[in-house]
């Protein structure tokens, strides 16, 4: 069937848009006055007798080729549970008015097939048939309400195609997620029994020189990397799946902070670290997630400003019941687009791409611990000024 238009059969007034659009189809092909009324009553006729009984009708209009004969056909479907017999009038009556019809039921669907025969004189051909597609195409509302149906069915569309949308993408992010928990998995294992057997090249009491001890540290160094990036993209994977799990014990927060600023001492030698914090408080926390965010905002402002500047690292009671953590570099700052980003999953400042090296896991898996201690984080940053990141998490009991 070559559709020519199609109406969803919902109430009365869908019954005079049917009964217009029928004798406009019949016009348009050049048939006499005569059948194109017949044609839209015997239309018409099962278009009320769907709509007395359902809302979920839809009238099809179009052409039908047999050989070298056209037919004008008109196919009415409805839902199956429905059946019409001779009893029903509009059902009884149709039939007397076109030559075809035919009446198919199935478990999925019935629908009614009404048929007229299109005489050779109409000389229809392909080019025809498109032009009249067209036409309807371009064709303006026969009324308000039309308009409003059409608007309603474009808006339908509209949300169908967004809901595909959504659902493709869900499904990509699921396949990507499996594929990067599998990847990290697989990537794992060996890394870590590299990194042991590194370590034990590096402490042999067997007479090693100097290059290969330099080779075997640099080899260390940067599969400890490798592990990190390995341990960032399973983070992910259990964030994406709902899985990071939490081993939250009371601790003293200055104590905590005091111990993270004395490790990145040793890994950044070249920052001077100042420490200003409040009186201590007690947190609820899990210490290894915890040192995951320290150590991704200490090891940032390392990255990103100049040897020899300061990290400051303080604490403050700004909020009841909060405590909030800072840390402050004087590196190279962040312009408007990046601050408003920066903790968004795989995001990277065009800016750092070529000069630093990372995946922008780090702060998306920062964000994501903070935010499940029940805090909050941000970012207050300006361009060749610094930054300045900061995180609350509640405090315990009634301190």
């Amino acid at each position: 069937m070559i559709k020519i238009i199609s109406i969803t059969l919902e109430n009365e007034m869908d019954l005079v848009l049917a009964h217009k659009r029928s004798m406009r189809v019949a016009e348009r092909l050049g048939l006499t006055a005569a059948t194109q009324t017949t044609f839209a009553t015997a239309v018409s006729e099962i278009a009320r007798t769907v709509i007395e009984h359902t809302d979920h009708g839809i009238l099809d209009i179009g052409l039908e080729q047999n050989k070298t004969r056209y037919s004008l056909l008109a196919n009415v479907t409805f839902d199956p549970g429905i059946k019409f017999t001779n009893a029903d009038s509009g059902f009884y009556y149709a039939q007397k008015l076109v030559p075809g019809f035919e009446l198919i039921e199935s478990a999925v669907a019935n629908k009614v097939i009404m048929t007229i025969g299109l005489p050779r004189s109409l000389k229809l051909d392909p080019l025809k048939i498109a032009q009249l597609e067209q036409a309807f195409k371009e064709e303006p509302p026969l009324n308000a309400y039309e308009e409003i149906k059409q608007r309603n069915i474009n808006l339908n569309r509209l949300a169908i195609e967004q809901e595909e949308e959504l659902r493709q993408s869900k499904l990509i992010d699921e396949k990507k997620t499996e594929f990067i928990s599998i990847a990290s998995h697989e990537l794992k294992t060996p890394m870590t029994v590299l990194k042991a057997y590194t370590q034990m090249a590096r402490t042999t009491k067997e007479p090693i020189n100097d290059s290969l001890r330099n080779l075997l540290s640099k080899i260390d160094t940067q599969s400890s990397k490798l592990l990190t990036l390995v341990q960032q993209l399973l983070d992910i994977s259990k964030i994406e799946n709902g899985n990071l799990q939490y081993h939250m014990k009371v601790v003293s927060l200055n104590s905590f902070l005091h111990a993270q600023v004395a490790i990145m001492r040793h890994i950044l030698p070249h920052h001077e670290f100042g420490t200003v914090f409040c009186d201590d408080v007690e947190v609820m926390i899990d210490e290894i997630r915890m040192e995951q965010v320290m150590a991704n905002l200490l090891g940032n402002a390392g990255k990103y400003s100049e040897k020899n500047t300061a990290i400051a690292i303080g604490t403050s009671r700004s909020e009841p019941g909060m405590v909030t953590v800072s840390v402050k570099d004087e590196g190279r700052g962040m312009n408007q687009e990046t601050t408003a980003s920066v903790f968004e999953k795989f995001y990277r400042a065009k800016d750092v791409l070529k000069s630093h090296t990372g995946l922008g896991m780090g702060l998306y898996i920062s964000s994501k611990i903070i935010t499940d201690h029940q805090g909050k984080i941000w970012v207050e940053s300006m361009e060749n000024s610094g930054s300045t990141f900061y995180f609350t998490i509640p405090i315990t009991g009634r301190q």
